[in-house]
């Protein structure tokens, strides 16, 4: 029996379907092939999906991209940073090499059978990779924006015709370190790329120092004062110096010798540092006692019984004018007693004193200048502060920290409310001793010397006024305390 006839039927039919599963795998074999000449589905190239491009349209996706502008945000201004200012390149090679070689590593037919049932063939993301140029972007924020967005400080302007001080104004300045780091995250980011640029505030500044040397002269033309003025002033933070003579307009040489004038009881800084000097370890109540009356008294009495007590010598004045010659003051002297009909011990000569270009008709007696008293003064303030300055070093294991710090003490005990004092706001501590002789009831020479505490600022503020006729007390204490005021609201400008 032939049974070709009956299964040929199911053999082309076999055939068939065979033919029919061949064709289908070839056309998906193709379809597959097609698909991995370009990018998987799931690809991603430096957070851009590039799936389903061909290795040229991915270049041009990642550079567009990229391409956008950073946004620069300096105060209220907005500034477009294009990447290419600061050579921002993109290493496209190497990030489509890196994913090209990804899919050439995964197996054809293990892919294939993903391909044929549907399944996504799991592909990492290629990191980025762009390099820019930070010297570039470093020029670009010093030249392009701080030159023109940064606002610096607008120092503090004097009123004229006042004591007073028009404040300044802040200001700020681009941190070209800080933005740096900021703008490359910037570059290299897909959806933060602005920055609010970090900015340094800079405060208003004090005028200049020589500005408050010319306030200070106007202050003196404006009191209308026809005398002879002599200052001092030390900035204890960076022992600058104002330091002039001045009287109606015309400027006094002070250097290289200073003006000589009557010290009167403001010699008595002198004599306590000279007190103090041969004291010892353990000075009795009644000395101490004696210190106080004399600086916060200003009593003469006390100053003479005080130098006969401890200084003790029949020519103790003199030794006070010896320590002063020691310390490199050689215009401060003391040449008698204070108590009426004192001798004259010796007729001491000075550089001050024997100027003959300028003269205050000093007291024999006792002389300073400002520049002396004020060097005392700063030494006072050193040893105090941390045991340096002259004294301790021209009178090793005499004079201690402790013992300037009581001297400090002791000034700043004499509270008198007019002159230094006058010009600065209550509660300010003032280390000072003022002084001036008053003959028949008049006055020809003021002064006043002291350690200015302030939150802006220590300094010393030496004043001396001098007149050869009379000074009229009300004036010529109102002009001290404006040149005080003057140099306090230097000091302590608000910012």
């Amino acid at each position: 029996m032939n049974n070709g006839g009956l299964f040929s039927p199911l053999r082309w039919f076999s055939v068939f379907f065979l033919l029919a599963a061949i064709g289908l795998i070839s056309f998906e074999l193709v379809s597959f092939s097609r698909d991995r000449s370009v990018f998987a589905p799931e690809q991603i190239i430096a957070g851009v999906p590039v799936g389903g491009l061909d290795r040229q349209q991915a270049a041009q996706r990642l550079i567009e991209a990229y391409d956008l502008p950073v946004e620069l945000r300096y105060g209220e201004a907005v500034i477009h940073l294009d990447p290419s200012v600061v050579d921002f390149q993109l290493d496209l090679e190497a990030m489509l090499a890196a994913a090209e070689m990804q899919r050439a590593q995964q197996s054809f037919w293990l892919d294939f059978w993903d391909y044929l049932w549907g399944r996504a063939t799991p592909v990492a993301e290629i990191p980025l990779r762009a390099t820019f140029s930070e010297q570039r972007l470093r020029v670009y924020l010093q030249q392009e924006i701080a030159t023109r967005y940064d606002t610096p400080p607008i120092p503090a302007r004097p009123i004229v015709g006042t004591v007073n001080f028009e404040p300044g104004k802040p200001g700020t300045v681009l941190d070209v370190d800080a933005a740096i780091p900021l703008i490359a995250r910037a570059l290299n980011s897909l959806n933060n790329r602005t920055v609010v640029l970090p900015v340094i505030s800079r405060t208003a500044s004090r005028p200049a120092f020589q500005n408050l040397e010319i306030l200070l002269k106007q202050t003196i033309d404006l009191s209308g004062f026809d005398g002879l003025t002599g200052l001092y002033l030390l900035d204890l933070q960076n022992m600058a110096e104002i330091h002039f003579g001045y009287r109606q307009l015309q400027n006094i040489p002070v250097v290289p010798t200073d003006i000589a004038f009557t010290a009167s009881s403001i010699i008595k800084i002198p004599i306590m540092v000279s007190v103090f000097r041969r004291l010892g370890d353990q000075p009795d109540s009644e000395t101490m006692k004696l210190i106080s009356d004399m600086i916060d008294k200003s009593g003469n009495e006390a100053a003479d019984w005080l130098m006969d007590r401890v200084i003790a010598t029949n020519r103790s004045p003199l030794a006070v004018g010896e320590d002063m010659r020691a310390l490199g003051l050689p215009n401060t002297f003391l040449a008698g007693y204070f108590y009426a009909g004192a001798p004259l011990l010796e007729v001491v000569k000075t550089p001050a004193n024997q100027r003959t270009d300028v003269f205050t008709d000093p007291d024999p007696y006792s002389q300073t200048t400002p520049s002396d008293m004020g060097m005392l003064l700063q030494d006072i303030y050193l040893c105090a502060e941390n045991g340096g300055g002259s004294l301790p070093a021209v009178f090793p294991g005499e004079i201690t920290q402790e013992e300037c710090r009581q001297m400090i003490e002791y000034l700043a005990n004499n509270k008198i409310g007019v002159l230094i004092e006058a010009g600065v706001p209550d509660g300010t501590r003032v280390a000072h001793k003022h002084g001036w002789v008053s003959v028949n009831g008049i006055i020809n020479t003021i002064g006043d010397a002291g350690i200015v505490y302030t939150p802006g600022g220590n300094y010393v503020l030496v004043v001396f006024l001098y007149h050869p006729q009379q000074l009229i007390w009300e004036p010529a204490s109102k002009l001290i305390a404006d040149l005080s005021r003057a140099v306090y609201n230097y000091y302590n400008i608000p910012r």
